[in-house]
């Protein structure tokens, strides 16, 4: 009776391979012995039985791989980040000098972008001779890691035609008469007495350089000098 109801057992387990099972949660057969008597029973298999969870030791190795590579690459995205960001300061310095020269065209009126190099700040303004008050001035904050710095290297040459120029022509009145600054006419030109260049500097010593263009017209960004 033993080696029958073994045989019935083995049979039955034989066709839920074949057929699959015929209930949710995957039913598995089992063989029980219990007294020398071989008897049938159920029971439902979660299907998290056979998953296999991490131990401490791989989470330890992971996070340990994690952080080699992380120390690894900081530098490099510290160093990227920083150029973007002076890059960033360096085409909204470009797009206020667009801004300013659209506006001088299109309003007839002469507007200057003023530099602070100490308070490592920049604007834009109509020149107060035409318009006292500007309502669309633009003031702008530097992040605190960059400087700026204005360069005319014709500073003798501006100097000298100035001094014989003063009788024939009073100087135009300004906001910001002591700090240099790019001066943008009605007709799109840009006066000789604007700065040449303008420098940014990052924390790492990278430069940006906002300089006129050949014909005068206007400026662009140079990576170097």
């Amino acid at each position: 009776m033993l080696n029958v109801r073994s045989t019935l057992v083995d049979e039955t387990l034989s066709g839920f391979r074949l057929f699959g099972s015929p209930t949710q949660g995957s039913l598995a057969l089992l063989r029980k012995a219990d007294g020398g008597r071989a008897t049938l029973g159920w029971r439902t298999q979660s299907r998290w039985d056979c998953k296999r969870a991490f131990t401490l030791m791989e989470l330890i190795l992971v996070m340990t791989v994690l952080a080699i590579a992380v120390s690894i690459t900081a530098p490099a995205l510290s160093s990227f980040f920083r150029g973007r960001t002076l890059d960033s300061e360096a085409r909204r310095f470009l797009s206020l000098t667009r801004h300013g020269q659209s506006r001088a065209v299109a309003e007839g009126i002469p507007m200057e972008l003023w530099v602070d190099a100490v308070h490592q700040t920049y604007g834009l303004e109509a020149e107060p001779t035409f318009e006292p008050s500007d309502s669309k001035a633009v003031n702008i904050q530097m992040d605190s890691d960059m400087q700026l710095q204005a360069i005319s290297l014709l500073a003798a040459k501006t100097s000298i035609s100035s001094s014989s120029a003063t009788s024939a022509m009073p100087a135009p009145k300004s906001n910001h008469g002591s700090l240099p600054r790019i001066r943008f006419l009605p007709d799109g030109s840009i006066a000789e007495t604007s700065p040449q260049m303008v420098q940014l500097t990052g924390r790492d010593g990278s430069s940006r350089w906002i300089t006129l263009t050949r014909n005068r017209l206007g400026y662009e960004i140079r990576a170097q000098n």
